[in-house]
């Protein structure tokens, strides 16, 4: 069975005005194009009351590092009193969304992802003294690849949260 350690894990909150569609765009094609992830949607669930809605979203992201390390990511978006509004912008009124999302992120390094080295007692000793004298270095460069990625995904969404909210 493979190994699972939670390297980095963050959130970030944002109430104003903001394109929920754009931002939803931007945050897929963000991480699929800077992280090489393969990012699938595990959970979308929408309630409306009155004119507000309520969005629950899950996404998970993988991506092979080698044959032995994974990189997975588990992000959830939770979106509160998202209603749509009509702002000035210029000249011209734009319809646009304001409401409450809030981004919880996960990163995770799987190690032995295959399972290669459960098959004996023997093999699991081995991988022991692999990952504790022959690669530590390499080990810590990924889980500080994995933060750096984390931690910029959240620094984007904020960046663009901000962006859109003061147009």
């Amino acid at each position: 069975m493979s190994e699972k350690e939670t390297i980095f894990s963050s959130s970030i909150k944002f109430n104003g005005v903001f394109p929920f569609r754009d931002f939803y765009s931007f945050c897929f094609q963000w991480l699929e194009e800077e992280t090489g992830q393969k990012i699938s949607e595990k959970k979308y669930k929408e309630k409306l009351s009155g004119d507000q809605k309520e969005i629950e979203i899950e996404w998970e992201g993988m991506k092979k590092i080698t044959d032995y390390f994974r990189f997975d990511t588990n992000i959830k978006f939770e979106v509160r009193q998202l209603k749509e509004v009509e702002i000035t912008q210029g000249k011209e009124k734009i319809k646009t969304n304001k409401g409450e999302v809030k981004i919880d992120v996960k990163g995770i390094l799987v190690r032995d992802y295959n399972g290669k080295f459960e098959s004996s007692a023997w093999k699991k000793f081995l991988r022991g003294i692999y990952e504790k004298w022959v690669i530590p270095s390499r080990i810590e460069q990924f889980e500080d690849k994995i933060v750096g990625d984390c931690n910029e995904f959240l620094s984007q969404a904020k960046a663009y949260l901000d962006l859109e909210g003061k147009k």
